[in-house]
């Protein structure tokens, strides 16, 4: 697929570093800049998989920052601007090294551990009686170690988090509020459109200042589980698999085909047309979640269109 962009080899002025995560590659500038490009990289299951997906890191990127400018009343975010449609730029933060996981439903990662016995999730209880997909009686966060690369997000307790030192409590009390705070906004953008959010993680950064405040994606498809809220309950009280919207789709794929990221599996082969139908669903995930037409960027030469973008930018 050669209207994808995989990766990136820039040279921008007064760079100072590259850090190259799962799906996004970040630019470290002088000034205290920092240039993210987010690629067509699909991750699933910790693992970044062979192909790209066409239009992803385009669509990613403007429901993120779309969704910056949403909360940036409630939470102060790190983004300047977007001088391409795979491009934000903004202030470099010192990241936390945890993920805010925060769940308003029994989905996905829970319901698989919930499925398994356990009722302890994260240091956190749920109730017994639930059956998959079934609301929490309220939100609950369940935070993740921030892996890198290759490795496995972990689940851990706001007790571990604090004791290990990973982060100062009063930092972590900061986080959990802001948590809180967007994924009420959130859920009621989602109820405008027509959706249930239904989980979804927030990282944070601290800047130079010492402010905290929202960094990476928020409320896309990657971070995020969407059910359409028509249907919901009949779906329910018939146990009806619930119509979705993230990205838990390709993971269904994979475990259907023998792939849940655990070692010795290898990756199943995802054709074109497969590929293609990711696609798509990328592009239904993006109108229904922002209301918006999709309006396709020219990717007849991704890699010179994003330098020429960003390097205006920078000389502007």
């Amino acid at each position: 697929m050669n209207n994808t962009i995989i990766d990136t080899n820039f040279n921008f002025p007064g760079q100072k570093s590259v850090y190259k995560g799962k799906v996004r590659e970040v630019y470290t500038l002088e000034n205290n800049q920092l240039v993210m490009i987010a690629t067509d990289r699909l991750s699933a299951f910790d693992v970044v998989m062979p192909k790209g997906i066409p239009y992803k890191g385009q669509i990613l990127n403007q429901i993120a920052t779309k969704m910056m400018r949403a909360t940036e009343d409630l939470v102060p975010n790190w983004l300047t601007t977007v001088p391409d449609p795979n491009v934000a730029v903004g202030e470099a933060c010192e990241p936390f090294k945890v993920e805010m996981v925060i769940r308003g439903y029994m989905s996905g990662h829970a319901a698989r551990e919930y499925k398994a016995g356990n009722r302890l999730l994260c240091g956190v209880t749920m109730p017994d009686g639930m059956k998959e997909n079934d609301k929490f009686p309220h939100p609950i966060i369940t935070p993740a170690t921030k892996a890198e690369m290759g490795d496995h997000d972990e689940d851990i307790s706001r007790e571990d988090i604090i004791k290990r030192g990973i982060v100062a409590e009063e930092d972590y009390l900061i986080l959990e509020d802001y948590t809180r705070k967007l994924f009420q906004r959130g859920t009621e953008i989602a109820e405008s459109r027509g959706l249930i959010l239904v989980d979804t993680k927030y990282e944070f950064g601290k800047t130079m200042d010492g402010k905290i405040v929202l960094i990476d994606e928020i409320h896309t498809p990657d971070s995020s589980r969407y059910f359409y809220a028509e249907g919901y309950e009949e779906r329910q009280d018939t146990g009806e698999a619930q119509k979705q919207l993230s990205k838990e789709f390709v993971r269904q794929w994979l475990i259907q085909n023998g792939f849940q990221g655990l070692e010795g599996q290898k990756v199943p082969f995802m054709s074109d047309d497969y590929i293609e139908t990711v696609s798509e669903r990328y592009i239904e995930l993006y109108e229904n979640i922002t209301g918006e037409t999709f309006v396709k960027a020219d990717v007849s030469n991704i890699q010179n269109r994003i330098e020429k973008n960003v390097l205006n930018y920078l000389s502007s």
